[in-house]
């Protein structure tokens, strides 16, 4: 039988750019959703911060973070700045993205052996973010 199952993970950021590892946190909603085999859908209804993923290693970490800021925080005249001076943020969740899905077979979540799941904060920092993590399949 199809199912469907859905948890919010919320979190709070400390600093204006941060990754946040939430990897365990999905990995248990996996679990406790009872589906053995379809698809997790992890989603930020955020507009300045991203889903991504990639190897948690300190070096790495700080490269990503060095790149993201590099490529949107520069103040190329973004006109959204006009209203709210975080033009960077939107523009690097538009090219990072707002969901990633992973597959799940056998009630496990299927990732790369290197791959955590991150929400990268790019407007930070906030005292509350959710990600929507559902899951949808046959349990």
């Amino acid at each position: 039988m199809f199912r469907v199952y859905h948890e919010v993970i919320t979190l709070t950021t400390s600093k204006q750019f941060q990754l946040v590892d939430i990897t365990k946190n999905v990995e248990d909603i996996v679990k406790r959703s009872n589906i053995k085999d379809g698809i997790c859908v992890v989603f930020a209804p955020h507009a300045t911060g991203a889903i991504v993923a990639n190897e948690n290693e300190i070096g790495l970490i700080d490269d990503i973070m060095s790149f993201i800021k590099e490529l949107t925080q520069p103040n190329r005249g973004w006109k959204h700045n006009r209203i709210d001076d975080n033009a960077h943020a939107h523009i690097g969740s538009t090219i990072a993205g707002s969901e990633r899905i992973f597959p799940v077979i056998n009630g496990e979540l299927v990732r790369g052996t290197w791959q955590n799941i991150f929400f990268l904060e790019m407007d930070g920092p906030r005292p509350h973010r959710s990600i929507i993590v559902m899951i949808l399949g046959t349990g």
